[in-house]
This record gives C-alpha cells, structure tokens and sequence, in this order.
C-alpha cells in the first residue's frame, strides 16, 4: 500500500454536508492499490465510553491518471461525528486518522477525524434552478439590433458623464428583446450579457460608469423590459460584473488624474506612483497592463462598499438573477465574501459565477461563488473531440480529475462551455468540422454542470481572432433552419425532459472500443446510458452489464440504424452519440 498516496482534508472537499444533513466523506489512495476502504464513524459526543463505532463500505467513485477516489454518505446520522478509516490490500491492514496510519484504531475518540457538527449554515447552497439551466451568452454589441438583424454599424455617443462611448456592430438591448423568440425556440432559459454598463471601448469591461446602461445599448429602462419580458418566457438574465478593474473615465481615477496624491480616491487604487502617468506600460497596476483599465483596490472598504452598491442596485432596479465576475481570481477573497453576502441578502436565488481559469477550489467553498466559468472543461474537450490529441482512457482520467475538485453541488453548478467571448470558435478549433462540434455538444448537454453556448455557435460562427469570433449574429442565414440549431434544440428538449440530465450521478461505464466513451447518468427515477463514438468509422460495440428488458432509443432520429444485438451490443455511425433509457 503506497501510503503516500493517500489523502483526506477535513471540512473540504473530502469532507462536507451537501444538505445541511448528508455527510460525503471521501478518501484518495493510489490507483488500484487498495481492495478495501471502509469508513468507521460513530457520535463524537456519545456518553458511552468506549464510544460505539459503525462500519460502512466507501464506494469506488471514480479515478484519474493517478488515483483512485472513494466516497461514502452518511445520512440521518448523528450531529457530530468522529471517524476513521480502515485500509486493506492483498497484505496489509492499515488505519487512517489525524493524517497518520495506525496498526490499530485503538485510542480517545478526540484523536479521529473529526465533523464537530453538521451545520446546515456550511451546506453548500447553490440556487435550485441552477442545475436546470441553459446559459446562452449574448456580445451585446455582436448580437441584434432588431428581429433577425444586426446593423453592422458602429455607434458613438456621449454618456451622463460627458464620455464618447462607441460600439462596433450596433447590437442593443431592444435588438436581444426582439429576439427572445428565438431564444425561446432554441430552448435557452438562461442569458449570460458581456458587460452593459457605460464605457469608453466597444466591448465595455473598461466601465466608466456602473450606474448606467451604455448609451450605444440603450437605457436602463431597456434593461428592466429585457429581463421583465425574460421572465414571462422562464428566462433568467445575469450580468457581467467588471469590478477588478474600472475604466480611465471612471470619476475616481479621473480625480486622480486631476489631483494626484491629494485625491481621496487615490487608495481606490493598487501601486500608485506619483505623479501618475497614463501612459503604456503606465505607472499603477492594472489589468493586462492596459492603460485603461486600472486595478481598483477591492481590499479599501469604500471600493468594496461602492461595488457591493452596485451589485445589489441592478437586482433591485432590474430583477437580474445573478452575476458573472470578471478577472475574479485577482480580487482579495475578503471581497468575494463581502459580495456575496450583499447579493444573497436581497435575492437569495441570485447566481454568482466567477471568471477563474484555473482550478477555483478556493473560489468555491460555498461563501464566495456558486460557479466559475469551467475552461478546464473546453480544453479537455478540445484535446478529445476537436484534436484527438489525448485517448478516451485519458480524457475520463482528465474528467474526474475536474470533478473531484469540488464539492458535489458546485461540480453540478460548473458552467461548462466549448467557447467564449474570449477564446476561439470552437468551430475553428475543429477545423470547420461540424461533426466534431456536434459530438463536443452531445456531450457538453449529457454531462453534469450547466451547458453554455456562446450566441452564434448554433449558427456555425467561426473565428481564431478576436475580430472574427466576436463577428455579428449571421441572421441573414436564417440560423434557426439550420441543422446546427435544430440538432442543439433538440438535446436541449432532451435535457429538460430527463431528471438525470441534470442532477443524476455521472459513472464512466468501460466498452470494448479504445473511441468510444460510454457513461450513466443516473438517479432513482430513471437511468439513461449515453455512448459516444469519437472516431470516422462506424463502431459496434459490447455494452459490458446484462441487457435490461427495455431499452429506449431518446436520440437521434429514429430512422438511423441504433440495433441491439443479443442484448448487448450497439452499433454507432461513425462521430456520433446516442442516449438510450433503460427501464
């Protein structure tokens, strides 16, 4: 047994209650060197001496490149629990507690692991409509300025403030209102908007004014019919929150540029040097080392105060449903708490999703975001679908790597995508091959985290630079008779219709095919098998568990050859992937 392997982190998430009643409690070894984990636990607060000790089986969850990860649920237990567990291979029994191994679990109950008390206050409370969520990302300025068109048209215009704001393509907010429908037939129930708020530059994370729509947009009065007509259709509306930064019209870095050290906003910054010089590179911090966008000092309470202000001015001016936040990596946790307290307080179902790129365990501990914008997840993507450039026994090692990151509500939450305002098409990242794209979107709408489409990607828009991927809406095409459209309407339709979609367990099921990926998503009601061929040859392929009674074919066409032979084999046209509901 390599005991070095193994791992478990009280109160994270190894050990943590989903509900304010369930405890999970998982433990890492490494790969295939365990036979047996059992989790012993008993009440830490028993009156009994010795305490009584319950044993339960920890179940095999999943595995990466490495290790293997095991999991076990404790449910209408007692409040406050200590425990250990009990480790065996083919030679040795070993038990771990208070990140130590022991010959033998013999000891005062203070020296086990310990959950000191199951609070529902630490449960990880993620919106309930979360998981049901299909995020459509809207470039306002790329998106419409009327039904079924976009005028292509730069606009400037001067703000409250006296700034020239200008625009590209003259998307606006009546432009998205007039398109609802489109939305709507689409399946999408919830939009992500890039930010709206007054700025000097087309894409306006240079914001110079957070308490106002940009003119080039429209008003504030378009933004409360936007999201008003949005919840007539079940469509939820988050905003792009730019606080790591401001722009350099912003009235507190103006007044520093007018009176220097002796501005009372001259704290609202990071690193100022006097005297300030906008320049490129300038002399204080800022984002990118882009002269116009200087860091805002998030740790000063009147920033903090002043951002928090508008936060919860938009939700109850405009009933938005949440926030997406910019650069949140960069900003002080102190912040984030400080945010998400002042949101939850006015609209406790608010969604709050943060930009982080990385791994953003830390982000993601219940008391700053619900999610963050999951790029790890169109990277692995990428490698398996658009490149081939990893195998499928990798890409599931990759996957459960990414789950096992989290805490289970918050791997649920994950906004998972294939592209962004700020990466490539995932169209050009394939080569222009739409079958490659199908494939990626079969599988992002399959697996747990909420889908997000980029406006357009429905539409086949392509682009490598950031010029052609944020390029206008194609309406003249007539997106919605494309096959793209109707192929991503109907995984959607899928997908709301499947409990399992949604907050099903995801277990990785082992075919016979190196190319063919295969999984459960399942839950108590219903338990749906989805096999994927990412190869250009037809596949049959051996279905490694007893073949049920029925076997109902949800998708494709059920024209296409989809036969079950002697029960356990299925054939697949090649890139291509099917959902099948056993009974």
């Amino acid at each position: 047994m390599l005991k070095e392997a193994i791992l478990h982190i009280p109160d994270s998430n190894y050990a943590f209650t989903a509900d304010g009643k369930t405890v999970v409690i998982r433990l890492r070894t490494k790969k295939g060197d365990v036979v047996r984990c059992t989790l012993c636990y008993g009440d830490r607060v028993c009156p009994e001496e010795p305490a009584p000790v319950k044993a339960k089986p920890m179940r095999l969850i999943g595995s990466d490149s490495l290790f293997d990860y095991y999991e076990c649920k404790l449910t209408a237990c007692c409040t406050r629990i200590f425990y250990y567990f009990t480790l065996e291979d083919k030679g040795e029994t070993t038990y771990y507690y208070s990140n130590e191994f022991h010959v033998s679990p013999k000891c005062g109950r203070t020296e086990y692991y310990q959950f000191a008390y199951v609070r529902r206050e630490d449960a990880v409370h993620v919106p309930s409509w979360v998981n049901s969520a299909i995020i459509y990302q809207i470039f306002p300025d790329s998106f419409a300025t009327e039904r079924r068109h976009i005028s292509g048209k730069g606009l400037r215009k001067t703000d409250k403030t006296g700034s020239v704001c200008i625009s590209r393509n003259g998307g606006t907010l009546k432009g998205i209102i007039e398109n609802l429908d489109y939305l709507v037939t689409l399946g999408a129930n919830c939009i992500y908007l890039n930010p709206i708020f007054s700025a000097s530059s087309y894409h306006k994370y240079d914001t110079t004014d957070y308490f106002s729509i940009d003119p080039c947009f429209g008003t504030e009065e378009d933004l409360k019919l936007l999201v008003s007509e949005c919840h007539k259709n079940k469509i939820r509306v988050i905003l792009d929150g730019v606080f790591n930064h401001c722009g350099s019209h912003f009235f507190a870095f103006q007044d520093v540029l007018a009176n220097g050290r002796a501005s009372r906003y001259a704290d609202w910054f990071y690193r100022l040097e006097f005297p300030v010089r906008y320049e490129t590179p300038p002399n204080y911090e800022a984002f990118a080392y882009v002269r116009e966008m200087p860091k805002l000092n998030t740790g000063n309470p009147e920033v903090a105060e002043y951002l928090c202000r508008v936060g919860k001015y938009w939700i109850q001016t405009a009933d938005i449903d949440g926030w997406r936040l910019d650069v949140a990596n960069e900003i002080n946790h102190g912040f984030w708490r400080r945010f998400r307290e002042t949101i939850k307080a006015v609209k406790p179902d608010a969604f709050l999703v943060g930009e982080i790129w990385e791994d953003a365990s830390q982000w993601l501990q219940g008391d700053q975001f619900d999610s963050s914008m999951n790029y790890g997840f169109s990277v692995l993507c990428r490698d398996f679908f658009a490149n081939r450039s990893i195998t499928t026994e990798e890409f599931d090692q990759k996957l459960h790597a990414m789950l096992f990151r989290y805490k289970t509500p918050i791997a649920y939450a994950q906004m998972n995508l294939l592209d962004s305002h700020d990466v490539p098409r995932f169209l050009s990242v394939c080569n222009g091959n739409v079958k490659k794209l199908r494939l990626a979107l079969f599988f992002m709408m399959t697996f747990l985290g909420v889908p997000s489409i980029l406006y357009g990607d429905e539409a086949e828009i392509d682009g490598v630079t950031e010029e052609d991927y944020r390029k206008p809406m194609p309406w003249e095409n007539q997106p919605e008779k494309g096959k793209l459209f109707q192929f991503i309407q109907k995984l959607i339709m899928i997908r709301k219709q499947h409990e399992a979609m949604t907050c099903g367990e995801f277990r990785t099921v082992p075919v016979n095919e190196p190319e063919v990926y295969a999984f459960f998503r399942k839950t108590g009601k219903e338990k749906l098998l989805i096999v994927l061929n990412n190869s250009d040859t037809e596949k049959t392929v051996r279905i490694p568990f007893e073949a049920p009674e029925t076997i109902r074919r949800l998708f494709p066409d059920p024209k296409t050859k989809d036969q079950w032979k002697g029960g356990e084999f299925l054939s697949l046209d090649a890139m291509e992937g099917k959902i099948l509901q056993i009974q």
